[in-house]
This record gives structure tokens, sequence and C-alpha cells, in this order.
């Protein structure tokens, strides 16, 4: 996945004080390697629907210290989407909460509030210069079009098309009927299609 969208900036760790040793039978630091290894996904999610890195970043750590509270509720299968969708019932939350539209974050910053020339997370390091604006660009142009979706059809291409989950997994995170599923894939792709085309012609 690409590095604009990939990582987190300040990896989500679960601090021992103010948390159980053991809830439902797992220990605070084998839940954090779970955390390492998904924690990623899980902040691409909120910022593939939220399009803001600070709302993304706590959109992660929230659904870890959901999931690390509520892992009784965990009846095993994929715990990654299971993850997925707490992610993104926090973010639909949140959507409702705020009744926004996601944004481009045009000019990221740092923890400071200071604008970052080349924040970590929208660079490779192994890029030249052009291949990273190329880059940069492509992704400001997916959120955009993402941004223009509604919720349900935005979550709908982030977990196929963007997660990489297959069809059976989306419709089990979002709790709908594969049918539903596919057929908000398919509004939510032409929309994107048509802001794209609009966009280059623009």
């Amino acid at each position: 996945m690409d590095a604009y969208v990939s990582t987190l900036k300040m990896p989500v760790v679960l601090e021992h004080a103010g948390y159980p040793a053991k809830p439902s039978g797992i220990d605070l630091d084998t839940f954090n390697k779970l955390v390492v290894k998904y924690q990623d996904a899980i902040y691409r999610q909120a910022f593939y629907i939220l399009g803001e890195p600070r709302a993304a970043e706590d959109i992660a750590q929230d659904t870890f210290l959901a999931a690390y509270r509520g892992m009784s509720s965990f009846r095993g299968g994929s715990f990654k989407s299971w993850l997925l969708r707490i992610a993104t019932n926090l973010c639909l939350d949140e959507l409702r909460r705020d009744k926004r539209h996601p944004i481009i974050p045009l000019e990221p910053v740092n923890n400071d509030g200071d604008e970052n020339e080349s924040p970590s997370w929208m660079m490779d390091s192994g890029e030249m210069p052009e291949e990273a604006a190329e880059r940069k660009e492509f992704w400001e142009n997916v959120q955009v079009c993402l941004s223009r979706l509604q919720p349900k059809l935005r979550t709908a291409v982030t977990l196929v098309d963007l997660q990489g989950l297959d069809y059976a997994e989306a419709a089990s995170v979002l709790r709908i009927s594969t049918g539903t599923l596919k057929s908000r894939l398919s509004r939510g792709r032409l929309k994107m299609k048509d802001v794209w085309i609009r966009k280059e012609a623009g």
C-alpha cells in the first residue's frame, strides 16, 4: 500500500497502567503485538473515510482501546475484519456527529502544529522527488473522489478496493449482504470514475 497513507506517525501502544492484565484471556503485551500487526491497516481505513491524519490517528487509538476492552465480544474468524468493523463504525459515528465531509490534507502538519515539507507518511525513502510528487497527487485525487461518496458507498469502496478484503469479508465488516455490498461498490466506483474524469477535464 502506498506510503502516502500507509502508516501512523505515532504508533499505538496501550500502557499497562489503567488496564486489566488479562481481559478475556489475553495479556497486554500479546495484544500490543496485534496492534503492531494491524495498526497501519486501521489507520488507513480511518484516513480513507475521514480524510484527516489527526482524526485517523485518534480513530486508530480508539479502535484498539475498544477492541482491548471488548475482547469478550470477539467470536473468532478474521481479527483484522473485526478491527476494521470497529474502526469503520467509529468513523461513521464521527461523520454523523460532526456532519462533515472528508477534507484533503494538502498541508500536513506535525504534532506541534507546524507544516511538514516532507512528512514521512507521504514519502517513500527510495523514491525520486518526481515520483513522490506524482504519488502524492494520485492519492490526493483518490481522497477527493472518496470525499464525494456517501459514507455507505465510501466504506464499501475502501474495504474492497483499498483494503483488499473480499466480498464476504467486507460484507461481514459492514453487516450487510454480499448483494448489497456489490451494489454499493458498483455505485461507488461509478461515482468515483465520474469525479475523476471531471477533475482531469477541469
